[in-house]
């Protein structure tokens, strides 16, 4: 729980302090987060090549592994069946594209947004940051009450990324490589279900 109001109140500090301009111009440069992310996405790679209790766990799931990202993917539909009676006028398709961008706001927002549905793109913007979000500070209450899998598939995408340092510091090793096989898989997967989705709808 600590960690999580610590995450918290970093995350508001930040927002204010981007809300009310109080930095120096250069830390608005977008390639920096990006920077920073490259770095600590090095780091953590380093950390887990040195380990070898992760790559023996990781050979003996084999195939069972696949079942990590199919669990992310069948939990978001689940919640976006939950949700669609609170958005009568979007289709079900188009709001199971919402979902599908599996906490890749950037990409699914922007195909969404692309393909005429302006509100639904900002719907899919939002409810993606949320998700990832809410895995930032809840991973270690999701790790303590539903298991080390948990945080990896509430964080969907981004398991491989941005949630992945705090997936790495609740869990161990071996589950880190499988939260980057996961938000991998569900990457590649967000342009090609967004775009089938909203074909359909």
């Amino acid at each position: 729980m600590k960690s999580s109001l610590i995450a918290l109140s970093v995350f508001i500090v930040g927002l204010l302090l981007g809300k009310f301009s109080l930095l120096p111009e250069f830390m608005f440069n977008p390639l920096l987060p990006l920077a920073v992310l490259f770095v600590m996405v090095l780091f953590v790679g380093i950390g887990l090549g040195f380990s070898r209790e992760c790559w023996e766990t990781l050979r003996r799931m084999h195939l069972r592994i696949l079942l990590v990202p199919v669990g992310a993917i069948v939990g978001t539909y689940a919640g976006v069946l939950a949700a669609s009676p609170f958005l009568p006028e979007y289709s079900l398709w188009q709001i199971l594209a919402v979902g599908s961008g599996f906490g890749y706001y950037s990409l699914s927002s922007f195909i969404i947004t692309g393909a005429g549905l302006p509100v639904l793109g900002s719907i899919a913007l939002l409810s993606n940051i949320m998700r990832e979000v809410s895995t930032l500070l809840l991973t270690p209450a999701l790790v303590r009450l539903l298991g080390p899998l948990a945080p990896i598939g509430t964080a969907g995408a981004t398991s491989m990324d941005t949630c992945l340092p705090v997936i790495l510091k609740n869990t161990d090793e071996a589950y880190g490589l499988i939260s980057i096989f996961s938000g991998t898989l569900l990457t590649m997967l967000v342009p090609v279900i967004v775009s089938f989705c909203l074909g359909m709808g």
